[in-house]
Parts: C-alpha cells; sequence; structure tokens
C-alpha cells in the first residue's frame, strides 16, 4: 500500500509540474506587452518549451525540446501555443514544418518572451535557415523576446565580397511556404546570414520588428522577400551591414510602410538577373519610410548578362532621407563585370513621389539604365534632395539609358 502510496504520490506531483508550467505558460502569454498580443483563446492548448526539458541557462541545447514542443502544438486540432518563456535558450537547427492541424482562421502560436540563442557551429546548419517555419497555413510568430544569431562568431567565414557565388550563411528566420501568416514584436540582433527571408509565402503580415547588426556586418539583410505575394512589412525598425529591406524575384504586391532604415544600403529591388528565368517583380509600394546614414535609399539593382524578366509598376512615396549617399539609383551593372553582355531585366512603370532630405553624395538622382533594355515611364514627382555638403554646390542627375517624365519640385534638377 504504501509503495502503491507513493507511485500515486509521483504520478500526482508529476501532474501537478505540468500544470503549474501549462498555468505559468498562460499567465505569461496574457501579460505580453501590449494590446496588440492575443490573448489566450478558449480552450487553447499551450506548449512550455521547458515542459519538454528546455533549460534557460543559454549552455545546455535546446534543440530537442523546442521541436518536441512545435510537434505537440502542430497536432492539435484546434487553438494551440508554443511559448518560449523569459532565459535563455541556446539551439541549433529548428525546422518547424506543417501541415498543422489548426483551422487556417486559428492561427498556430509560437510566442517568444526570452532570448533564443544560435549555436555558433556551421555544421550544423546545412539548409537556408537557422530557424526555418515550412507550409504552415495560419501562424503568429510573436512576442517581445529576441532572436540572437550570434553571427559576430561566423561573419569571418563569409567570403561573398571576394566570391559571387559563394554560400550564404543561414537566415535566423526562414519562413517558406507559409500562408496566412503574422509575425510581430520581435527583435533579431546579429543574423549569421539575412535576419528574416520571407519566400514561397502568400498573406503575411509584419510588424513592429526591430533588427539589429553592425554596419560592417556582412550580407545580414534585415528582410529578404522573393517568390511570395500579398506581404506588408510596417512599423518596424531595421539597421544591418546590408539591405534594410530587399525585394527578390517573383515578389509580388508587397507594401513596407513606415520603416526607419540605418544603418545599411537601404531599401532595394533586387539583385535581379543573377539566376537563370527570374521571374517578375510587380505592385511594390513603399511609403512613409525614412532612411538615415545609408549606403543607398531607394535601389533598383539588376545584374548584367541576365536572362530577360520584369520590374515593374512601383510606388516610393512620402521618403525622406537623412545624410543618404545614393538616394535614388538604378544600376543595372550590378556585380558584373564591365565587358559582361547588359541586363535584359525591363525596369518599367516606377512613380518617384515626395521624396525628400539630405545627399552625401553630388549624385542625388542616378538612373543607369541598360542599352538593351532602357527603362521606361520613370516617374518623379516632388523630388527635393539637398546635398550635404558646401552651400554652394547643387546636386545633380545622372541618367543613361531612362526615358523619365517630372513634375512638382525637382531638386536636383532633371536631366538633360
Amino acid at each position: 500500500m504504501a509503495s502503491s502510496t507513493r507511485r500515486c504520490g509521483g504520478k500526482a506531483m508529476v501532474a501537478f509540474v505540468v500544470l503549474c508550467l501549462a498555468l505559468a505558460s498562460s499567465c505569461e502569454a496574457g501579460r505580453l506587452g501590449g494590446p496588440r498580443t492575443r490573448a489566450a483563446r478558449v480552450g487553447e492548448k499551450f506548449f512550455n518549451v521547458m515542459q519538454f526539458g528546455a533549460k534557460p541557462n543559454g549552455v545546455q541545447d535546446c534543440t530537442q525540446a523546442f521541436m518536441q514542443a512545435w510537434v505537440a502544438a502542430c497536432g492539435v486540432n484546434g487553438y494551440a501555443r508554443v511559448v518560449v518563456p523569459k532565459g535563455i535558450f541556446k539551439v541549433t537547427e529548428l525546422i518547424f514544418s506543417g501541415p498543422c492541424k489548426n483551422p487556417s482562421t486559428s492561427p498556430l502560436i509560437f510566442q517568444i518572451f526570452g532570448t533564443i540563442k544560435a549555436d555558433s557551429d556551421l555544421s550544423n546548419y546545412p539548409d537556408k535557415g537557422w530557424i526555418s517555419f515550412n507550409r504552415v497555413n495560419g501562424l503568429m510568430i510573436t512576442g517581445d523576446g529576441i532572436i540572437d544569431g550570434q553571427g559576430q562568431n561566423v561573419w569571418k567565414y563569409n567570403d561573398c565580397k571576394s566570391n559571387p557565388d559563394c554560400a550564404h550563411l543561414a537566415a535566423s528566420l526562414y519562413i517558406n511556404n507559409v500562408q496566412n501568416g503574422k509575425i510581430r514584436g520581435l527583435h533579431l540582433v546579429n543574423s549569421m546570414g539575412f535576419h528574416m527571408h520571407i519566400t514561397n509565402c502568400n498573406n503575411i503580415r509584419a510588424q513592429a520588428l526591430t533588427l539589429t547588426a553592425p554596419a560592417d556586418s556582412p550580407n545580414t539583410d534585415g528582410i529578404h522577400i522573393s517568390r511570395s505575394q500579398m506581404v506588408k512589412v510596417s512599423r518596424s525598425t531595421i539597421g544591418t551591414g546590408d539591405d534594410c529591406i530587399s525585394i527578390g524575384q517573383g515578389a509580388t504586391d508587397v507594401t513596407l510602410n513606415r520603416i526607419k532604415c540605418g544603418p545599411g544600403h537601404g531599401i532595394s529591388v533586387g539583385s535581379l538577373g543573377k539566376l537563370p528565368q527570374e521571374m517578375d517583380v510587380r505592385g511594390l509600394i513603399v511609403k512613409n519610410c525614412s532612411l538615415t546614414d545609408t549606403t543607398n535609399g531607394i535601389r533598383i539593382k539588376t545584374w548584367p548578362g541576365s536572362d530577360p524578366s520584369k520590374a515593374s509598376g512601383m510606388l516610393f512615396t512620402n521618403i525622406v532621407m537623412k545624410n543618404v549617399k545614393n538616394p535614388i539609383i538604378i544600376d543595372q551593372g550590378y556585380g558584373g563585370k564591365s565587358s559582361a553582355k547588359p541586363s535584359r531585366v525591363k525596369i518599367s512603370d516606377i512613380i518617384y513621389q515626395n521624396i525628400g532630405g539630405t545627399t552625401q553624395s553630388e549624385v542625388g538622382v542616378n538612373l543607369m539604365c541598360s542599352t538593351l533594355a532602357p527603362c521606361e515611364n520613370l516617374r518623379f514627382q516632388n523630388i527635393n534632395l539637398r546635398f550635404n555638403g558646401p552651400n554652394n554646390v547643387r546636386p545633380t542627375s545622372t541618367c543613361t539609358n531612362a526615358r523619365v517624365g517630372y513634375s512638382g519640385i525637382q531638386i536636383p534638377p532633371p536631366c538633360k
């Protein structure tokens, strides 16, 4: 009887501990800081990674605990949430795959309160991402936590400056084939490669993000978007060693709103045309953004010698430049040798509207379009870019193989 009682007591104690962890997860989830956090839903099941053995000490490998928590949540036919509580959790490659059983109208929530820290052994990252979400319909990644790629330990292995065919290091967040997704509130720091890569996705909303890495960190783009449609990024602050946001092949109907960019290489379309038979880019809106101390402002870049493709239907409006080196630039000889064949990426139907501020260089607008596929229907409306140098020097415009129309204020003056 005593033995039986001890066994029952042991089971009761385990149940009690699990219940406490679940309740702690629920309280933690409801406390996330801010009215935009989704509160606990009726009948929702919580999966705290510590229930599965994760230790918040920043030393123990918690990869398997995170994977087990995801598998459990993904298998719930209803509301489910994975919770990463306060603390530092060290993990290697995480691949969170679906399809999951949650209804598409009720997103599976992955909520981060603590810090997820990457292991710095590059052999642990054979694929494109460190933390990947694949084939999920209905997903919310949220929290005020930190995703720390520990890039400072591995950037020395990046040889992309000398090797155009280099392999990029793993992206901190790799969002692939996700439908109806939301990403908000997170802090991503010091990624090995891109901080976030969104690809093959539909209907993604990303907001209130903070992405930071040193200005000299290699290829640490903030957000790269490719082969995706209906993506909106808003109210975010991005300062990295590369493009704050880059738009790759196959991106359509993308909106960037209220982005604070800098340091970094600005907001870029491209580079396009490096790979064979790339998909077109169209329907980009960039509005209400500011760029500070960046090497570029609004840039479109394509490789010479490319297969034919198109980049069209774009609006850049209400943008403030502060001490930007190349505020408005089209570079259709990007990354190539002068002897290479011209780019065959056709750039057309682009509006630059209400763009002002200061430029580090005397050339405020630099349009270097292809001789084989000249830029067409570029429209400049109310441009006011002042040279941040001697008062007697006025900024200029340079246009090559570009058909441009002008209206309103034009500083620098239009190309002749």
